[in-house]
């Protein structure tokens, strides 16, 4: 069997890579990772917002090649359906499904506007009203999903796909020093206790800063 490999880009600066990633690790697949160069066209275009359609994070397993993040989802819930990347009831796989597509396609302005770079802390940094209306959206999914499936986690005790889509703007919340109510700064402190996350965090933190259009920025 070829290897199954992971094409990601800068673990300092990528959500997109992250989510990749986690999804992988919460389905138990070893995956080998190829990092591109952030001078790669397709993984600069990605971390500066440059592009309507990514093509990293990529997944390659058994000749299948698999390159949008939701799609990767998907593959691993068809193959690996004992991880419960999706819950087991038929309302909460819908919106699981849901929350994790919105959070794929919206957002825009809080991406811009707190891009993602974990070795970076900007205490009370100025959010402007369009991100602020989309924070405030994250957290009303979160606070109503909790409530409905009683956490700890989006969907209750175990981790799925969802998690691994939001686990990126808990790390934004942490670096632009976004205030959270009580509910949510748990989850967030939660997801960022998760093990395959703290592992990601660390091997960021060697990366070389390469990309200075993010760092200048602010």
């Amino acid at each position: 069997m070829p290897a199954t490999t992971l094409t990601i880009s800068s673990k300092n600066y990528s959500s997109w890579s992250l989510r990749g990633w986690l999804l992988c690790q919460l389905a138990g697949l070893e995956v080998e990772e190829i990092m591109l160069s952030v001078d790669d066209p397709s993984a600069r275009a990605e971390l500066l917002l440059l592009s309507p359609s990514f093509l990293v994070p990529c997944l390659r397993h058994d000749g299948v090649v698999i390159w949008d993040t939701l799609a990767i989802a998907g593959y691993l819930d068809e193959l690996k359906p004992q991880a419960g990347l999706l819950p087991a009831e038929v309302g909460a796989r819908a919106r699981c499904r849901a929350i994790s597509g919105e959070m794929h396609s919206g957002f825009a302005n809080l991406r811009s506007a707190l891009p993602m770079n974990l070795k970076a802390h900007y205490p009370g940094f100025k959010l402007w009203a369009g991100a602020q209306a989309d924070i405030d959206r994250v957290i009303e999914i979160w606070r109503d999903c909790i409530a409905s499936y009683g956490g700890p986690y989006l969907f209750g005790e175990r981790l799925t796909m969802a998690d691994a889509m939001y686990a990126p703007v808990c790390l934004r919340f942490l670096t632009y020093d976004v205030a959270l109510d009580p509910l949510s700064r748990a989850y967030c402190q939660t997801i960022l206790g998760w093990p395959a996350l703290q592992r990601w965090i660390a091997a960021a933190k060697t990366e070389p800063d390469e990309l200075e259009e993010l760092d200048a920025e602010f």
